[in-house]
């Protein structure tokens, strides 16, 4: 293990906000919010690594998903609660997901392609690498958010991690047949929504043998819990409000879908009737302006944006599809400020870099251009955007040194 924990820690700091901005923020029901992290909470304090300052959240991703960052940042989207039907399966899910965190299964990843790579310095070669894929995905209409900063489990951390999350459901006093449930919702999602599940089982893959085993444990260590309370009356109590948008999020996701297979026309219609099922839902408001943004339609994609930072003002990727809008429209004053405050509210996104420093360089403001440019190159050297900026460098004669040679 050449990840140590601190490591993890500053990972988990740094990338967490971002990937929980990209899917749209945590949802804005305090009481979701509240009964999910007591769940989790409660759990964790029965982990092999109780000290983490682990956090749990509802995401407004309509998507059927859920993920953990190495230090415990657990994000379960919108579409995958609505899949649950108690809080067993609840538990299996946050069980899960801190399973991963307390076998370091990232870090374990890290460290075998570090060694691979002879980089043993540090992570700093990894990051650059994830970086380089985060820059792409977190430009504001990447529809997946920034996967590429979560871990692609192998079968066997996902075999590993649903041990642990049985063992933790079951020492929190969990129904731990919630696990073998949540598989099976999850398989049958499969065969009638694949579209609805492609990301989960994208990162989490979950096999036959899977299941087996989850079944086999439950039936011989867990034969005496079977019992339990499935916690179904207090569930479906705690989550009575985002049950009764289910349509709109199901919207989401048909939308969502659309417009990752280049049919931003269809996407549209699926957008609108979300938003008529739920005028002031801020994923479906910013759903809606991407697609806007897909379509050329960039005061429509302004006028979107607006509005959902206006629903939720605390939550800045509003911020970022405003200034993409506005680059649009060439309206490159008004979108360098809304850049400038996105990356107030959030810094690091490397794409806000180089956002400001095309505005500069539209705006004529060349030296505040090369300043965006370069700082930009250090944290993604490669692809469209980084030719393009490394082109202007240098025709400025604005390189950075060791790029010249000199």
């Amino acid at each position: 293990m050449l990840v140590s924990p601190s490591a993890e820690l500053e990972m988990d700091r740094q990338w967490a906000p971002h990937q929980f901005s990209a899917d749209y923020g945590a949802a804005q029901d305090a009481g979701l919010n509240a009964y999910v992290s007591e769940v989790g909470r409660g759990m964790a304090r029965v982990t092999h690594r109780p000290d983490l300052s682990y956090n749990f959240r509802v995401v407004n991703a309509p998507a059927v998903n859920g993920y953990t960052f190495p230090a415990g940042s657990v994000g379960l989207a919108r579409g995958l609660m609505l899949a649950m039907e108690n809080e067993a399966q609840l538990a299996a899910v946050l069980g899960h997901e801190m399973g991963h965190v307390n076998a370091r299964h990232t870090g374990a990843r890290m460290s075998k392609a570090m060694v691979a790579m002879w980089v043993v310095s540090g992570i700093t070669a990894y990051v650059r690498m994830e970086r380089e894929q985060y820059a792409d995905l977190a430009a504001g209409l990447g529809a997946v958010g920034a996967q590429a900063l979560l871990a692609r489990y192998s079968r066997d951390n996902e075999r590993e991690a649903d041990a642990l999350g049985m063992g933790y459901a079951s020492a929190a006093e969990h129904n731990p047949g919630g696990m073998v449930e949540m598989m099976r919702i999850l398989r049958r999602l499969q065969q009638s929504r694949p579209n609805a599940v492609a990301l989960i089982f994208a990162t989490h893959p979950l096999t036959d043998e899977r299941l087996r085993t989850a079944s086999a444990a439950l039936a011989a260590a867990y034969a005496g819990e079977a019992g339990r309370d499935a916690g179904r009356e207090r569930f479906m109590d705690r989550t009575a409000a985002l049950r009764a948008m289910s349509a709109a999020v199901e919207s989401m996701q048909a939308g969502e879908q659309a417009l990752m297979t280049r049919r931003p026309a269809e996407a549209r219609t699926h957008f609108a009737r979300a938003l008529r099922q739920a005028p002031d839902d801020y994923a479906a408001l910013l759903m809606a302006a991407k697609c806007a943004l897909a379509l050329k339609d960039v005061v429509e994609a302004e006028r979107l944006a607006a509005q959902a930072r206006l629903v939720y003002p605390g939550e800045p990727q509003a911020l970022h599809v405003a200034g993409l809008a506005r680059v649009g429209a060439r309206k490159f004053e008004a979108a360098l400020a809304d850049f400038q405050s996105y990356e107030r509210m959030l810094p690091g996104n490397p794409n806000t870099l180089f956002f400001k420093g095309y505005c500069c360089e539209q705006m004529g403001r060349r030296r505040e251009a090369a300043e965006a440019y370069r700082a930009y190159l250090q944290a993604a050297p490669s692809g469209e955007y980084a030719g393009h900026a490394r082109r202007r460098l240098g025709e400025w004669n604005m390189l950075p040194a060791e790029k010249t040679g000199s």
